[in-house]
């Protein structure tokens, strides 16, 4: 029904990924496979809803209706067995800034903030940028999958620590952490009075075979000490529409948290992220059924390519989000000779590794959100490129 092999035109449309490659890379001749929105035209439904509102004519002032709402509720509920309430759903204008906010409303200077890395890089500044301790609880690496390590987390902690940061699925090494590792993390959060803050926004990209647990659904006493982050932006390619949820049980917390959107007057968002959201999350599940079936797909690809013609690259293979972790510790290079390889001789720009904090050294992480032919072409200029080197 969708075709996901018609290459999408974003050349010329002012697209980060593409029209800053020479800006990023230094080069302008490079397949993008670094910022995480995908090449795939957001589904006809949504265009659909889009253009009806574009049609009326007149974009003033307007709230959040509710089929916003409902829609949202509806969605949680059957795609990840999560019921919410409606009164638990504040805006914010993207997950980024919703790490901020949370920062500002849950911590005051000189807090500890923990984070897992290697993850979202975003997640550092969110703390460090507002005066507050970035902690390293590192993510640990075994028989090619990664943990969390609750022994590192506990040690860690003091009386300062007064909130972590988690990716949940895991954004770059593509975990989707099961109910046992979310309720091991909580009890410690629970335990040590530590707010824990959710990035779930990759929970819908849950691939075949895995299940997203949100850590708010293990049980009333969780919630109480959750707030999560999602939004329909990278399901459904998104993301300039600036429009994410924070969802919030706790009524003393969600207080805290609206209070800093209130003050910032960044609570009333845009007409189009509303009606969009509200398509996506009304009409969206055969359209995503049919969208994970094909990154699944380039997955399995990689994989396998990898395995047969690239030997020297070993990926981890995502549970979730369509983005995939590259070790390239084989080669022996830093961290700039990989990016400066994959760029000059490959002909790929992807995420350095590093760039996730500690743990990342020697690893890219490459965007499959893209045609089959793209990723193809991609995997055959870097075994070209591989193949000159061994």
């Amino acid at each position: 029904m969708w075709n996901f092999d018609e290459p999408a035109a974003r050349e010329g449309s002012d697209c980060i990924k593409y029209d800053r490659r020479e800006e990023i890379f230094g080069v302008k001749d490079i397949i993008p496979m670094w910022v995480a929105d995908m090449d795939f035209n957001s589904p006809d439904f949504i265009v659909e809803y889009l253009q009806k509102r574009l049609d009326h004519k007149i974009y003033g002032y307007s709230f959040r209706p509710d089929e916003y709402f409902l829609s949202m509720i509806s969605w949680l509920k059957t795609r990840h067995n999560w019921t919410i309430e409606k009164e638990w759903i504040s805006f914010c204008p993207g997950i980024v800034p919703a790490l901020n906010f949370c920062t500002l409303a849950f911590t005051k200077p000189g807090d500890n903030i923990v984070v897992q890395p290697p993850v979202y890089f975003p997640f550092f500044s969110a703390v460090e940028s507002h005066g507050r301790n970035l902690i390293y609880n590192r993510l640990t690496e075994s028989e090619g999958t990664w943990n969390m390590d609750y022994d590192s987390l506990i040690a860690g902690i003091d009386s300062n620590t007064k909130m972590i940061i988690i990716s949940n699925p895991h954004n770059p090494v593509g975990r989707v952490w099961t109910p046992e590792e979310l309720n091991n993390l909580a009890e410690i959060c629970l335990k040590n009075n530590i707010i824990i803050i959710s990035d779930e926004i990759h929970c819908d990209l849950t691939l075949p075979g895995f299940n997203h647990t949100p850590m708010a659904s293990l049980s009333d006493k969780i919630a109480d000490n959750t707030i999560t982050l999602i939004a329909p932006s990278k399901t459904f390619n998104l993301a300039g529409l600036s429009t994410s949820s924070v969802i919030i049980s706790n009524p003393i917390l969600r207080k805290a948290f609206n209070r800093v959107v209130d003050n910032l007057h960044l609570g009333n968002g845009n007409i189009f992220g509303n009606t969009a959201s509200i398509a996506a999350y009304t009409h969206g599940h055969k359209w995503l059924d049919a969208l994970l079936d094909y990154i699944d797909h380039n997955v399995e690809f990689v994989k396998d390519y990898c395995r047969e013609m690239i030997p020297e690259v070993l990926p981890f293979p995502p549970e979730a989000t369509y983005l995939i972790w590259l070790d390239c510790r084989k080669f022996g290079m830093s961290g700039k000779e990989l990016q400066e390889f994959f760029v000059h001789k490959a002909g790929i720009g992807m995420n350095e590794g590093s760039t996730f904090g500690p743990g990342g050294e020697g690893f890219m992480r490459m965007n499959l959100g893209t045609t089959h032919q793209t990723v193809m072409k991609a995997m055959e200029q870097m075994e070209a490129a591989v193949s000159k080197i061994r």
